[in-house]
């Protein structure tokens, strides 16, 4: 198979893709915290595991099976509505508005699209803090992807496909390096956007953080408005 092409230069670029949580927030807001408590909670009334077992197992499913909700799916048959219902039920007010970013995005020339493993409420709860509610087309959730979650194939291939878009000239920002592989496959650009170099939390593994020299991530970022306000 041919390597894809790396553009260094994003002028091609008509199709702007952006992952949700981690991304278009900062992930020092620690927003994504609050959820993953309730998801060891969920977890734990599943499994009856302690907190600490569960926990272990939270993370296991979401390295191993692209979201914790795929694996509860996989190996306990749980109601997906019913998990996602519950570990959204949060506090959103620490996302604070963001009129730069939003004002960057804005001025991006093409299509905007968010593509997030999280539902579309959650997206529309995000944006609603940030200000950015009207900026893009569409949120492709994960109903959207038939529970088959980002970093799967599928779950790229049916929102191309749903919305026509040629990866070639699209671009994918994720906080996710794993995330970046397939984009990378198919041709698009990828911004890995990470948190800053001093950002330590307890409740954050160590490869969530990682920020990755492969050739699937063609630039990195910590300042998503900055990058975008940047570009030529």
């Amino acid at each position: 198979m041919t390597a894809p092409l790396i553009r260094t230069s994003l002028d091609h670029v008509t199709e702007w893709v952006f992952d949700l949580d981690n991304t278009l927030y900062p992930r020092e807001c620690n927003l994504f915290a609050q959820i993953d408590t309730r998801i060891t909670h969920y977890v734990m009334d599943v499994t009856a595991l302690d907190f600490a077992s569960a926990r272990d197992l939270q993370k296991t499913y979401y390295r191993d099976f692209g979201t914790t909700l795929n694996g509860l799916m996989q190996r306990h048959a749980i109601d997906p509505d019913h998990f996602l219902n519950t570990v959204h039920a949060i506090d959103y007010s620490p996302v604070d508005p963001h009129p730069d970013l939003i004002e960057a995005i804005a001025a991006l020339p093409g299509r905007k699209f968010i593509l997030t493993n999280g539902d579309t409420g959650h997206a529309r709860s995000v944006l609603a803090r940030l200000g950015g509610a009207h900026l893009f087309e569409h949120v492709h959730d994960i109903r959207a992807m038939t529970y088959v979650p980002k970093p799967h194939r599928a779950a790229y291939d049916g929102f191309f496909d749903l919305h026509g878009i040629d990866p070639s000239r699209a671009i994918m920002f994720d906080d996710l390096e794993k995330n970046l592989v397939v984009p990378h496959e198919v041709g698009m650009a990828t911004v890995q956007v990470v948190a800053g170099e001093d950002f330590a939390h307890e409740q954050v593994e160590a490869w969530e953080l990682g920020r990755s020299t492969g050739p699937h991530v063609h630039h990195v970022t910590a300042d998503l408005a900055g990058f975008l306000r940047n570009l030529p």
